[in-house]
């Protein structure tokens, strides 16, 4: 097939993913999905190799292959069954995000699999919005190894009904869970209608030219590195339980048009949840070099190929359980791509961004209203990105590993005891330079009844590097005002309680500038 036809049949896949994501945040319950679109669709043929994705959240998206694969490896798929997974250790990311596969059989043979994750505002464990600063993965919440929700089509109700019973607010799993099988079915129904339309084996040459396609891609982008090896180490602030840093160490070969990414030097395991598992490392660094091919190329397993990635087991970057993992996914995998960036600014230091914010900002907040059903609230706060080699970076916006949006404050104070007081830019926060990285955001939560809340933050010590003789931008401040007037800076991973009238202030870092400032 030639180059249009290929772009075609990679946007009409691509649109079916997207449609998923569409049917999913209207049918959901809770604002982080609904509002905040914290999930991300795909669609895999029938050896579980990606086939397409929407554009929603990339670090579910670039460890969701490794979820098929696990699933495929262990259950032979019927038609109208439906796998559930959240387990880390055993195909998921960190607990919050659920993920669903269904196949899609046509005349009783399996051609494809459509796939979504979801983060779901809490599945149990003792922190409300299970994102506390545990020591073990089973403090998180809830683990869920390859399941069958469905068994040809019959809900697996005595599964349900035991992890309903360990969540705090059942009606919403349920609700939003219901929405991600919906979204499977949609994608599933579309899928039969261009197999009807164009063939199984038209569309199945098609995908083949796909991935091939996205390979060449990938092979020419990293051929377009210079051949050499290129070192560089950040640093996550801490794990909560200590005020040593963590080292993050990258090593990326290029030789040719074929890449090594060798993230095994990086410090052991810790006991605070700052681990990531395998894939989400795997995730991070597709991403990073997925960013060097620029807009509009087929986004599939064939863009993987070129790339080897070395981990080491027990390591912060592929633990090994039982080690809490909540802040991995959307911390630790930020780390990754600025570490891996600072490699390549080496090699094409006119093509690679100063740092960004290098954090998701986590916030997660429970109380019991006055019926006793335990409301839980979760979202992440945008921040600065790092100062472009043309141009100033973006202020108060979601970078790299996250792509989500803000929660409006009209549909957080309508359904959370809570008003937000401040919501707005972080002026100077951003790292100047020739081009002047962004600023971070400023979001301030007034609390109008007593309740839970978990930090999971970084960038609270340490700086987004600047690039080139940029400046470093400012690092975030977590700030707690009580009723009473008294302040208190509060550590970027921390729990606590407060009450009615109590003030939480978060200020997000901004990114690092680029070049040397002009008098």
């Amino acid at each position: 097939m030639n180059v249009i036809e290929v772009q075609i049949f990679n946007k009409i896949f691509s649109s079916i993913a997207e449609e998923m994501g569409i049917v999913l945040s209207r049918a959901a319950f809770s604002s982080n999905i609904k509002e905040r679109k914290d999930f991300s669709c795909a669609i895999f043929d029938n050896q579980g190799e990606l086939v397409a994705q929407a554009a929603h959240i990339p670090v579910h998206l670039g460890a969701m292959p490794e979820t098929v694969k696990y699933c495929l490896q262990i259950h032979d798929f019927k038609e109208l069954d439906e796998i559930i997974v959240n387990d880390p250790f055993h195909g998921g990311s960190h607990l919050p995000d659920i993920t669903l596969i269904k196949p899609v059989f046509w005349h009783s043979e399996l051609l494809f699999y459509t796939a979504t994750r979801a983060h779901h505002a809490d599945v149990g464990g003792i922190s409300p919005g299970s994102m506390g600063n545990c020591t073990c993965i089973d403090d998180e919440g809830v683990r869920i190894p390859p399941t069958l929700l469905k068994k040809q089509g019959q809900t697996n109700q005595q599964f349900l009904d035991h992890f309903l019973q360990q969540v705090r607010n059942p009606l919403e799993r349920t609700a939003d869970l219901k929405a991600q099988s919906a979204s499977l079915d949609r994608g599933g129904l579309r899928l039969m209608e261009i197999v009807e339309k164009y063939g199984k084996a038209l569309l199945f040459i098609t995908i083949k030219d796909l991935k091939q396609y996205s390979e060449t891609l990938m092979l020419q982008t990293i051929k377009n590195i210079p051949d050499g090896e290129y070192h560089f180490s950040d640093f996550l602030d801490n794990d909560g339980t200590s005020t040593d840093p963590l080292e993050l160490k990258g090593i990326i070969s290029i030789t040719g048009d074929k890449a090594c990414v060798d993230l095994s030097g990086s410090c052991d395991q810790v006991r605070a949840p700052l681990n990531s598992v395998r894939p989400v490392a795997i995730s991070a660094t597709i991403y990073a070099f997925q960013c060097l091919m620029g807009e509009g190329f087929p986004i599939n397993h064939g863009s993987y190929r070129p790339i080897s990635i070395i981990t080491r087991s027990g390591s912060i970057l592929d633990a090994r359980e039982p080690a809490p993992v909540a802040a991995g996914n959307v911390e630790t995998s930020q780390r990754i791509v600025d570490v891996l960036f600072g490699c390549l600014a080496q090699a094409i230091p006119q093509t690679i961004p100063a740092a960004s914010c290098g954090t998701m900002n986590n916030v997660s907040i429970g109380w019991q209203n006055d019926n006793g059903i335990e409301l839980t609230y979760y979202e992440t706060i945008g921040g600065g990105m790092g100062a472009r080699p043309t141009m100033d970076g973006l202020s108060g916006i979601q970078t790299h590993m996250t792509n989500t949006l803000n929660t409006p404050i009209e549909d957080l104070e309508h359904d959370y005891p809570m008003r937000i007081e401040v919501y707005g830019i972080r002026s100077e926060s951003g790292g100047k330079g020739k081009y002047n990285g962004g600023n971070g955001i400023i979001r301030s939560y007034r609390f109008l009844q007593n309740a839970s809340v978990s930090l999971l933050t970084d960038r609270r010590v340490g700086q987004p590097y600047g690039l080139h003789g940029g400046q470093n931008g400012k690092s975030g401040l977590n700030i707690l005002i009580r009723y009473d007037g008294t302040e208190e800076i509060l550590p970027g991973k921390s729990s606590f309680t407060v009450q009615v009238g109590d003030l939480l202030r978060i200020e997000t870092p901004g990114g690092g500038g680029f070049g040397q400032a002009e008098n």
